[in-house]
C-alpha cells in the first residue's frame, strides 16, 4: 500500500524535473553574445529616457503591499462560499468575524492615509 502523500510527492518531482529541464534547454540554446545595445533597458519600443534606477515613493510600495494583503485575504472567501451550506451557522459566524477584522484593518489603513497618493 502506498503512502497517501505519494501522488503529491510525484507531482512535485515531475514539476522539478520539468523546471530543471527547461532551464537547461534555455541555457544551452539561448543567446550567448551581449552588446551595449542589448544591455539597454527596453521600454515598449521607445528609446530609454533617463536613468533606469529611479526612486519610487514609499507610498507606491505601501499601496502594493496593502493590495496584496487584502487581495490574499479575500481569496479565503472562495472556499467558504463553496462550502457555505455545509458549514452552517458556525461557518457564517466565523466568516463574519473574519470579515469584521478585515474591514477594521481596511478602515485603519484608510484613516492613516496609506491609500492617498498625494
Amino acid at each position: 500500500m502506498t503512502h497517501p502523500y505519494f501522488p503529491l510527492v510525484l507531482v512535485f518531482f515531475f514539476a522539478g524535473v520539468v523546471v530543471l529541464s527547461l532551464l537547461l534547454i534555455a541555457h544551452m540554446l539561448g543567446p550567448k553574445k551581449t552588446s551595449p545595445v542589448k544591455s539597454e533597458p527596453f521600454e515598449s519600443g521607445n528609446p530609454p529616457r533617463g536613468d533606469a534606477r529611479i526612486r519610487f515613493s514609499v507610498k507606491f510600495y505601501l499601496v502594493a503591499m496593502l493590495f496584496l494583503i487584502f487581495d490574499i485575504e479575500v481569496v479565503f472567501l472562495y472556499p467558504w462560499a463553496i462550502l457555505f451550506r455545509e458549514l452552517g451557522m458556525l461557518g457564517l459566524i466565523e466568516m463574519g468575524i473574519f470579515l469584521f477584522i478585515l474591514v477594521i484593518g481596511f478602515i485603519y489603513v484608510w484613516r492613516k492615509g496609506a491609500l492617498e497618493w498625494a
